[in-house]
């Protein structure tokens, strides 16, 4: 049984504006790259409005991304994934702190020093996630 339309269409809004935000890209920016408003690239961040087949192929240009990029983690059974934690992780990495993260790490020239930057990172991750686990 395939999808519902609307969750196909907000998965796929999502993956716009995930796309946009990490090109740095406002919605004004790639509105006029669309000929669009940026009323109307809310509307299709939002999954209010459908993109049509057109549209996607103009977007994958603009956002340099194969149309299917559009479609990544959406399961044919049951629309966008339907595990709840697979959906909290998803909201997690469409946050715009994540995206300035993502942005700014690649940003530093560097590899030696972005190594480090990520094991630092992924150090002090577990030590939170243990100073959790020991809470009373």
């Amino acid at each position: 049984m395939p999808a519902r339309a609307d969750t196909v269409d907000a998965h796929v809004g999502k993956r716009v504006r995930l796309r946009r935000t990490l090109l740095g890209l406002s919605q004004e920016k790639l509105g006029e790259a669309l000929s669009l408003t940026f009323q109307q690239v809310q509307k299709y961040e939002r999954g209010t409005n459908r993109i049509s087949a057109s549209r996607l192929l103009q977007l994958s240009k603009v956002l340099n991304v194969p149309i299917d990029f559009f479609f990544d983690d959406l399961s044919v059974a049951g629309g966008a994934r339907d595990n709840a934690q697979s959906a909290y992780e998803g909201e997690e990495l469409s946050r715009r702190e994540t995206l300035e993260l993502v942005r700014a790490y690649y940003r530093i020239g560097d590899p030696a020093v972005r190594r480090r930057f990520y094991e630092l990172l992924k150090t002090m991750g577990e030590g939170e996630s243990r100073s959790l686990a020991q809470a009373p």
